[in-house]
């Protein structure tokens, strides 16, 4: 008998509290062991359509529904007593007519019709086309539509489809996604007659084999990571393409850019196993979570990942001009203000802050490595919109070569300076270091790593493969990828299904960013055609008249999302930055949780509710999240404001600003709160504002 586990089981249970997990886990392992073992209290489900569902007790009301047969123990859905039944009741499994993949089909007759949730907003006297009539019926039953269903496909439009795919098996939900958002997806070859049901790619998607208990574990200690192991169709056929130069995916939040690098490194280094490929992403704590997520997907090859190395940008640096150059002697940032803060008192005739100063010379004269007045004159300062005259660069470039002057003296380089000496070393070099390299979060990738990248790979076929979105970019200044050597036109490709937040979270959160965003080359990314994968209360925005009453709100919104059964560890909070932290502190304490503040490290903690600014918020997710403090002057940041040096260098700091919000928000799964003592940032108008 083979015993499985089904996508459905694993996203109920994490809507159980964490008691009711333990429990629920705790009678899988035992089912798993025996099966057949008269006191687990198996139980037929009464009036169930598929005689082969059973109930199997948990606890005084807990149930864990399975479907049973002499070849078959699938693990397929836990709650309390009367909805666990009713799940079952309402459910069959059973083999496509068309695709032969084995489907959970929820029975049309139990859906009377489609009722659109109180938080989607349908509007009146508005006749919408439906989505799908156009679709030949074979072609449906091919994307696995089952026959029951038909009829309710192809009269949904564009205002009730989200209430529709819910009652879907994923692979028809997905495929219909991806025909809303104008794609054509790919049609599965059926599997021939005979063949085990479970054995279709739909099927092995929905439906894990267990081999034994430490693979059971994984799969319930880590639901939410499910989607590292699956890839939709969409995404697979990225991971598998063969580019011809450097190729990019975008994304919004949610839509599983991450998961396609982490596949897209496997695929490489699967398909040419005496290669090298480097996995990389802009942080160390990012790097960190991409090396687990990576063990995770690679657990039965594990000999493959060691032809992967997973390092952030600058500790792949140091290793390499470590191994082909020699030790490097790093300049911190405190050296590099103290070395600017003297520069400046030695020449005379200027006022520039030394905010000014360290930005110029860190997006400028360090980045692009200028090495004399003349280069100084006349670079064009791409993502610098401060106008500077000959005069002024003259000045500022006696401080600038003062400060290289004595980074030589002392033996010290930067991390600009670093990559720069590996482009050059890795350009003559016969033998790369890497084949390959996969780079995540790639909109914050800086220009001297983005140098060291181009030398890397950029000429090979499939030697770059970045991930990442321009409307999460927080970290650098845009700039001119093409200048440096990486030209991703026609080879860029965006996703437009979000697995991992709400509709309306999603919706809401959009509003902050243009309906579409662009580089500095031209690459344009869509945003209006993203669509999420499941419905949810819409976000809560709230203005309070002092921080004690968004103290008071805050506090009790987390307790009611306790009582809805999201754990502490399942909620994250976030500020504008440290300054605001006590206020987050004084919410959950007001709720009476424990909290955790994240460090570099981001490490959540069990039962500890997670606490950091925002920009720490990358890579993280919660099925609660709270964005505090969002007040006048906080958001944005009246420091960085009043810091630039020319009005039209404004529009930089809001855009950044802008980023760091939509990032906050979009950690969420289910609920989002926004809260501000007034006055209110204008962020929070955008919010509201309906395109």
């Amino acid at each position: 008998m083979e015993f499985r586990i089904a996508d459905t089981f694993t996203d109920s249970l994490t809507k159980l509290t964490g008691e009711e997990q333990k429990a629920a886990k705790t009678t899988a392992f035992d089912l798993q062991l025996n099966p057949v073992n008269p006191g687990m209290q198996l139980h037929k489900v009464d009036r169930a359509k598929d005689p082969h569902f059973w109930s199997a007790r948990v606890n005084k009301d807990i149930r864990l529904i399975v479907h049973k047969t002499e070849a078959s123990f699938l693990l397929c859905y836990v709650n309390h007593h009367d909805k666990a039944y009713d799940w079952a009741m309402r459910r069959k499994l059973e083999t496509h007519p068309k695709t032969g993949a084995a489907q959970l089909v929820e029975i049309r007759e139990t859906v009377q019709e489609v009722i659109i949730p109180k938080y989607v907003e349908v509007e009146r006297h508005v006749e919408l086309p439906p989505l799908f009539a156009s679709i030949p019926e074979e072609e449906l039953l091919s994307y696995g539509v089952p026959i029951e269903w038909l009829p309710a496909v192809r009269q949904v439009n564009q205002k009730t489809y989200l209430e529709l795919i819910d009652h879907l098996p994923g692979e028809a939900s997905e495929a219909l996604f991806q025909i809303a958002t104008g794609a054509r997806p790919q049609i599965t070859k059926p599997v021939p007659a005979g063949t085990n049901p479970f054995d279709h790619p739909d099927a092995l998607r929905r439906f894990r084999v267990m081999s034994d208990v430490e693979e059971l574990g994984r799969a319930m200690d880590f639901p939410w990571d499910k989607w590292t192991i699956f890839l939709h169709p969409a995404q697979r056929q990225l991971v598998e393409r063969d580019f011809g130069g450097p190729a990019r995916v975008a994304g919004s939040a949610g839509t599983g850019k991450t998961i396609v690098a982490l596949h897209r490194a496997a695929h490489l280094a699967r398909h040419n196993r005496q290669s090298r490929v480097l996995l990389t992403t802009f942080s160390d704590p990012l790097a960190k979570s991409l090396d687990t997520k990576l063990r995770r997907l690679l657990h039965h090859e594990p000999r493959l990942g060691e032809n992967i190395e997973v390092h952030s940008l600058n500790a792949i640096g140091r290793k390499l001009y470590k191994a082909r150059i020699g030790a490097p002697k790093m300049a911190s940032t405190k050296v590099i203000r103290e070395l600017l803060t003297d520069a400046a008192k030695q020449v005379e005739g200027h006022n520039f802050s030394l905010r000014f100063l360290s930005s110029e010379w860190e997006e400028v004269v360090d980045a692009w490595q200028l090495k004399s007045w003349e280069e100084y004159r006349d670079v064009k300062r791409l993502g610098r919109k401060t106008r500077l005259p000959e005069p002024m660069r003259a000045l500022l470039w006696k401080i600038f070569d003062r400060v290289r002057s004595q980074l030589n003296e002392r033996g010290l380089i930067t991390y600009a300076g670093l990559f720069s000496q590996l482009a050059v070393e890795l350009t003559e070099s016969k033998k790369p270091p890497f084949d390959f390299a996969v780079v995540d979060e790639a909109q914050d990738v800086s220009i001297p790593q983005l140098r060291f990248l181009a030398a890397l790979g950029a000429t090979q076929p499939n030697g770059l493969f970045f991930a990442g979105d321009l409307g999460q970019r927080i970290f650098q200044q845009p700039f001119s990828w093409k200048a440096l050597g990486v030209d991703v036109r026609g080879r860029s490709r965006t996703l437009n299904i979000n697995y991992r937040t709400s509709h309306q979270i999603r919706q809401q959160a959009d509003r902050l960013l243009g309906p579409e965003v662009s580089d500095v080359d031209g690459n344009t990314e869509q945003r209006n055609n993203t669509i999420s994968v499941f419905n949810g209360p819409a976000p809560v925005i709230q203005v309070l008249n002092s921080q004690k009453e968004e103290t008071k709100t805050v506090g009790g919104w987390l307790s009611e999302r306790i009582k809805d059964g999201v754990r502490p560890n399942e909620i994250g909070v976030f500020v504008r930055s440290e300054a605001e932290l006590d206020r987050a502190k004084a919410a959950i304490e007001a709720a009476r949780l424990k909290f955790k503040i994240l460090d570099e490290n981001v490490e959540t903690a069990s039962d500890f509710v997670s606490v950091s600014a925002m920009h720490l918020a990358k890579g993280l997710e919660f099925r609660a999240v709270v964005v505090m403090a969002c007040d006048d002057e906080i958001i944005p940041l009246q420091e960085r404001i009043e810091s630039v040096a020319d009005e039209a260098d404004l529009e930089e700091v809001y855009n950044t600003e802008r980023h760091l919000l939509y990032v906050a928000c979009t950690r969420a799964r289910d609920s989002l709160l926004v809260t501000s003592a007034a006055p209110a940032s204008e962020f929070l108008d955008d919010l509201r504002m309906e395109r």
